[in-house]
Parts: C-alpha cells; structure tokens; sequence
C-alpha cells in the first residue's frame, strides 16, 4: 500500500510538471508569436515575456521579429531607351503582422522570401523600364527605389504581413556591348564641352587682349605726348641758351658749330667729302682767325 501510494504521488508530480511545463512558454524580445488551437489563430500577437497556455489543445508558433535580409541574383532590365543594365540588389523586410504572415507563409522564411523576391525583382524591372540610361547613372541609387519601396510595403503588409524596410542596390553594371557605347559617348560629351570651354576661353582670351592692347596704345600716345612737350621745352631751352651764348660771342659759337661739323663729317673710316679748295668748310683749319681782319677793325670800331 505504501509502495503504492508512493508511485501515486510520484506519478501526480510527475502529470504536474508536465502540465506546468507544456502551460508556460517565453516569447523572447526580438520575437513575434501567435497561438494556435487546433490550427486556428486564437491570439494573433503574443507579447514579449512569459505566458501560459492549456497544454494539447493549444500551440504557440513564435517568429524572428529582427529585420531580415534578402539576397537575391543580380537581375538584367531594360531602360527606357531599351539598353540593358545589370543590378545588383538586396532587400531588407521585417515581419510586422503575425497572423497575417503565417496565414500566407505557414510562418516559413523560405516561402515567404520566395513571395517576396518577385514583387521586388517586378517593381524594379518596371522603375528602370521609365528611366533611361542616362538618369540612371546620373541620379542617386538611394533616390531611383524610394517609390518601389514605398508602393512594395504597403502591398506586402496587407499580403503578408512585412514590411519592406529598404531596398538597396549593390552595383550596376553594363552588358558588354553597351559599355563600350557609353564610353563612347561620355568621351564624345566630354570632348563637346571641352571645345565649348576652349571657345569660351579664346574669347575672353581676345577681350583681355584688345583691352590690353587699346590700354597700351593709350599709354604709349600718352607717353609719346609727354615725351614730345618735354622735347620741344628742352630744344626752345637750348635754343634760348645757344642764342645767348651766341650774343655773346659770335665768333666762338660759329668755332664750336664747326668742330661739331667735323667731328660728324668724319666720324667713319670710310667717310669722303668732296669739296673746292677755297670752301669755307675748313676755314678754321687754314687760320684760326680766318675773319682776323674784320674782327680786329669791329673791335677798333667798337673801342
């Protein structure tokens, strides 16, 4: 009787914790959960922390609440213009309404990211079909998804109960045979707006030039005016003081202009004057007084 009243207890400890332990359950912070009775939602959002259920005829389905990432294969797409482009994408997505994605998933990621990866790859292929090639290379990447991402979270929450958090793209390339092209092009676009800028350059080129031409040829009458006034001041200067020096001595001042005469007159080796033996061109060298007579009767004269 003892011994079984002992497996009695035991055996009730035992139904005890098993019920105590199939009741409670922990629903982890980066988790949702749902509970399920007999396959139908009886609680579409079970919050964070510990909670008790009745055991068999109730099951609780917990999923990753955290945002995901979704890799997928580069994909070709056409612009607008019907040139190729090869992009190179990721998506991130979060789970936001439980019952709504195991109702559309069976709570399985791979179904639902089977879901998911053709609505992007389709909004994608439709977004570069509007832009052509150009716009795609010149925009920012972040800016070309933003109306994709929008348009895909507001689909796919009420589908499967995600959201759409981002939509990146990793690189775009071009197929090879566009490539080439659009160098060809770029080069071509470049060399345009190099000539323009050397054609805008030669232009300011020649207005500096004939402004600073006109300033010289300004500067340089300026100058040459100037020059001239103190020319013609300097010649009336050594006008006035010849004509005073000669006033005073007429005969030395035609003495002086004669040594002059010479000194010019044979300055070169080669020079050759052809003149009559009674010039008056050498009288200074025939006497040094070659007026002796005149000058002594003026100077009688004049006593």
């Amino acid at each position: 009787m003892i011994n079984n009243r002992s497996l009695l207890i035991v055996a009730g400890l035992a139904v005890v914790a098993w019920v105590g332990s199939s009741s409670l359950y922990i629903v982890d912070e980066t988790e949702r959960a749902i509970e399920l009775r007999f396959g139908e939602i009886v609680n579409d959002d079970v919050s964070p922390g510990l909670h008790f259920k009745v055991p068999i005829t109730n099951t609780v389905r917990t999923f990753d609440s955290r945002v995901l990432t979704l890799n997928t294969e580069a994909s070709r797409y056409l612009t607008n213009e019907k040139k190729a482009v090869i992009v190179d994408y990721f998506t991130k997505w979060q789970i936001v309404d439980p019952a709504r994605y195991y109702q559309a998933t069976s709570g399985d990621e791979q179904i639902a990211e089977r879901l998911i990866g053709p609505r992007v790859d389709e909004r994608l292929r439709n977004q570069f079909g509007r832009l052509e090639l150009q716009e795609i290379i010149a925009e920012q990447r972040d800016a070309l998804l933003v109306g994709p991402t929008k348009q895909l979270n507001e689909i796919l929450r009420d589908e499967l109960g995600v959201s759409v958090v981002d939509i990146r793209i990793k690189r775009i390339d071009l197929p090879d045979e566009v490539t080439q092209a659009v160098y060809e092009r770029m080069r071509t676009e470049r060399n345009r707006e190099a000539r323009e800028y050397r054609a805008q350059g030669q232009e300011q080129a020649e207005k500096i030039r004939a402004v600073a031409d006109r300033q010289r040829q300004v500067l340089l009458a300026e100058a040459q005016s100037k020059a001239e006034t103190l020319r013609g001041k300097g010649d009336a200067e050594a006008a006035a003081i010849y004509a005073g020096a000669y006033q005073k001595d007429p005969e030395f001042f035609r003495f002086f202009r004669s040594l002059k005469a010479y000194r010019e007159s044979f300055d070169g080796k080669d020079d050759l004057l052809v003149l009559e033996p009674d010039s008056q061109f050498f009288r200074y060298l025939d006497s040094a007084d070659p007026q002796g007579g005149d000058s002594q009767q003026n100077t009688d004269e004049q006593g």
